[in-house]
């Protein structure tokens, strides 16, 4: 099918456009979410052409790859005439069955929350990955100009274009506090440019110039980045609920100069005073147990649970709740050190599909292999995670014992990535220190133990046949 083609009939199975409530996509995934799930077959949608899974969440989320999922959604959009967007629960009417559905599956606060986390982060990831490759470029070209090196003359870092260079893949990382702060605001439904300067108010620099100062009896210290992205965060929603509580007893004529200038001087007052500091602790204890303990005092042992953890995250969207750590680390100290350590999961799921291919006679099953596995080896996992290992059961687990070895190597070499990203082999050009050769020997590690756990252990024909329910297909001999 082309992308036309494909959108049509997720849309056909999806029991047509009047039952289609919303959709959006994120980097692997259309999401929809409909009216009425009654009537629709969700193993009919995986056994379409160039789709690589589906997962039932709130949203009927099928997972088609970087690239095609964009285009799909765009040809999803024209047919149906709906502009890709998501709402709230109460603003559409949802069938009873949907709605019980729904509910059920906000699983719990956390759940929620690390949802939340993800709807802010996920947007910015081209971001990360386009400014992280520019730097990248720049360190490369810093490495090879270092005199003890001798291959570049040093003073081509005096260069206009080398430092206009460096300044563009700096840019977002200077800025980050803005675009998040705009980022929650939307998610919580409040004015995006109030959520900026909530973020101007954690990381602005003027602000730290004003030092020590006394507010409300207390001896505050203004410091920029206190509390990280996560004071943004929360200062973000502080701005977007009190917004909302203002707003609702504004009269109409004075909401426009009024409701705005509360929202900002409450919340400003309450980000300094409260805020920041608790924020600050708490990213501080985060960063404490998954770097101080996990990695430098649990060593080996840190390094191989850590990545044979990772992947069970990832299939519950749990994942994106480490981005700000990560983000904290970069800022904090250059680098992070956990991303390399967590990368080595979708390399446990490459060797483990690598063992499933060579395994299985089944033509189905290899071709979605095949379709999946040149974009998990640059770092785009879901596919493999939905669409082979996670449904085969087995695999799954073995892919997570296999990509612990990787994790357990590179725990002792304290290599670090200068951005977030995808992983697997788009990360190393994203690796600190030009560490590229340490971390591709990780990679390989984990390709073998994934590949060599699910060879032995993991993976039986069996599995395949009641995959598909049926007889395998095979390729006929030829006469």
């Amino acid at each position: 099918m082309n992308n036309k083609q494909l959108a049509e009939a997720i849309l056909e199975q999806l029991q047509g456009k009047k039952n289609i409530v919303s959709f959006t996509n994120c980097i692997t995934r259309l999401r929809v979410t409909v009216r009425d799930r009654s009537n629709i077959d969700i193993n009919a949608i995986k056994q379409l052409d160039g789709v690589l899974g589906v997962v039932d969440d709130e949203a009927i989320q099928v997972v088609l790859g970087p690239g095609k999922v964009t285009k799909v959604t765009n040809e999803f959009a024209e047919i149906t005439g709906i502009e890709s967007s998501e709402l709230e629960e109460d603003e559409f009417d949802l069938a009873d069955d949907t709605k019980a559905s729904f509910k059920a599956k906000q699983t719990s606060p956390v759940h929620r929350m690390l949802k939340h986390i993800g709807n802010i982060f996920v947007p910015l990831i081209p971001g990360f990955v386009a400014s992280g490759l520019i730097l990248g470029i720049a360190n490369i070209i810093l490495n090879l100009a270092n005199p003890e090196a001798g291959v570049l003359d040093p003073a081509i870092l005096d260069t206009s274009w080398y430092q206009l260079l460096s300044a563009i893949g700096g840019l977002l990382f200077g800025s980050l506090g803005i675009f998040v702060g705009i980022n929650t605001a939307k998610e919580f439904k409040g004015t995006q440019v109030l959520g900026g300067i909530a973020g101007l108010i954690i990381y602005a620099p003027v602000l730290s110039d004003i030092g020590a100062l006394q507010l409300f009896g207390l001896d505050l210290q203004i410091s920029t980045g206190l509390g990280g992205l996560l004071g943004v965060i929360i200062a973000a929603y502080l701005f977007a609920e009190i917004e909302k509580s203002v707003r609702k007893r504004m009269p109409d004529a004075l909401d426009l100069l009024v409701t705005p200038l509360i929202t900002i001087l409450v919340g400003s007052v309450i980000t300094l005073v409260v805020i920041q500091p608790i924020a600050g602790w708490v990213m501080g204890g985060l960063t404490w147990f998954l770097v101080d303990v996990m990695l430098e005092v649990g060593g080996v042992l840190g390094g191989y649970v850590l990545a044979a953890t990772f992947l069970p995250l990832v299939t519950l969207g749990l994942h994106q709740g480490l981005i700000p750590v990560h983000l904290d680390l970069i800022e904090n100290i250059g680098s992070t050190t956990l991303l390399p350590v967590l990368a080595m999961a979708g390399a446990g799921q490459v060797g483990a599909a690598i063992a499933i291919y060579l395994k299985t006679k089944d033509q189905r099953m290899r071709k979605t292999v095949s379709n999946a596995l040149p974009i998990g080896i640059l770092g785009i996992g879901e596919p493999l995670i939905y669409g082979v290992v996670l449904p085969l059961g087995r695999p799954f687990i073995t892919a997570c014992l296999g990509a612990g070895f990787g994790g357990a190597f590179l725990s002792m070499q304290s290599i670090g990535a200068i951005t977030v990203g995808p992983s697997g082999l788009a990360l190393i050009p994203l690796i600190a220190d030009s560490n590229y050769l340490i971390y591709i020997v990780g990679l390989i590690i984990s390709y073998i133990g994934g590949f060599g756990m699910t060879y032995l252990f993991g993976f039986k024909q069996e599995m395949v046949e009641k995959l598909y329910g049926d007889q395998p297909v095979t390729q006929k001999k030829s006469a």
